[in-house]
């Protein structure tokens, strides 16, 4: 590999602050943020809004849609009349 050219690989922590949870990975992320960690050491600190423990397609509370419903009623609303 050529020296300098590529950004700098290192463990990041990533967390979610709206659901308290936290995960270390490796990442070239900038970031001006630090945490200790629960190893003691400090890792940067990315901070995320989502994540697979807010997201409600991962937790099961995703809402779905009544498509069937909507359809009947625009069928009734637009439906030709005798």
């Amino acid at each position: 590999m050529k020296k300098g050219i590529h950004p700098d690989y290192r463990p990041v922590v990533f967390q979610d602050a709206s659901a308290d949870f936290a995960f270390l990975t490796r990442s070239t992320i900038k970031t001006g943020d630090s945490i200790e960690w629960k190893d003691g050491k400090t890792y940067p600190l990315v901070k995320l809004e989502i994540s697979s423990a807010s997201h409600p397609f991962f937790t099961g509370k995703q809402k779905l849609l009544d498509t069937t419903g909507r359809v009947e009623k625009f069928k009734r609303k637009y439906a030709k009349k005798d």
